[in-house]
């Protein structure tokens, strides 16, 4: 039997991975925090599998170039754990050049993997988004 302590405290480690990776731009790593057939929905998109996320991600309109500082902020992690599936919901707050810039929900469902938990799907809400946003629009309230 699994150690529901452990297997929260490694979800966590989960969430900061993704969000480490994600502010330095490390996309592959990013990437690596899903499993191999798992899901990230953000607004304007799907992809599913590391690769196809990864490309999501580096596509599209060029990154703003004022936008020199990113970090995200996540609060407020409800995991609940059900063997090797769990599900885990978070608030996040992003902070960019000009300050607060937009702010959601991580949804999640998560596996266990050979590699840890992994996300099986991840929804990125955006509930707020600053008018003077360094990232393209994407509130979806």
């Amino acid at each position: 039997m699994a150690d529901l302590a452990a297997d929260r405290e490694a979800i966590r480690h989960l969430l900061a991975t993704y969000t480490y990776n994600g502010d330095r731009g490390r996309i592959g790593g990013l990437a690596g925090c899903f499993a191999a057939d798992g899901t990230l929905e953000f607004p304007g998109a799907v992809a599913t599998g590391p690769a196809e996320i990864a490309k999501a991600l580096t596509s599209g309109a060029p990154a703003d170039p004022a936008r020199t500082f990113v970090r995200h902020h996540i609060t407020n992690p409800l995991i609940e754990v059900d063997g090797d599936a769990a599900t885990a919901r978070s608030y996040f707050t992003v902070y960019s050049n000009s300050g607060p810039d937009h702010a959601g929900t991580y949804n999640d469902r998560l596996v266990r993997t050979a590699e840890g938990w992994r996300f099986a799907h991840r929804q990125v809400r955006i509930d707020w988004q600053s008018p003077t946003t360094l990232f393209r629009p994407m509130t979806t309230r």
